[in-house]
């Protein structure tokens, strides 16, 4: 059974850094892509960063510049690096990963992690 396991979130003043990480585990699987997703409070959840297999990342407009996305293929993780934090990134925070799983044949399929809070105070 495939697990994501967030940690990193917290609460940062505005200028501030963190940095999330994401660990893949359980089963047989290759990584398409992992990203990360955040909610806010009554708002929807929006795409942060993702980065695929091959390298290619996309962000959001409103981090540019602030996040980076990075992963480590051997230890199956992606991290978010997030400087220069600003009140508006609050939120919790999701990773996300597609996979392809062999069970008896290979599918693809996606996995969210249980969320972490990033708060920013002003």
């Amino acid at each position: 059974q495939v697990q994501l396991v967030e940690s990193g979130g917290g609460f940062v003043q505005a200028g501030g850094s963190l940095r999330l990480s994401c660990a893949a585990s359980g089963g047989i699987f290759s990584i398409n892509a992992m990203g990360w997703y955040r909610q806010a409070p009554g708002k929807q959840r929006d795409l942060v960063a993702r980065i695929t297999s091959g390298g290619s990342t996309n962000y959001a407009d409103s981090v540019k510049g602030r996040f980076t996305i990075s992963r480590d293929n051997a230890k199956k993780t992606v991290y978010l690096q997030m400087n220069s934090l600003k009140p508006e990134d609050t939120a919790v925070y999701f990773c996300n990963a597609d996979l392809s799983i062999f069970d008896s044949r290979w599918y693809r399929r996606d996995y969210w992690g249980q969320g972490t809070q990033v708060t920013v105070s002003s």
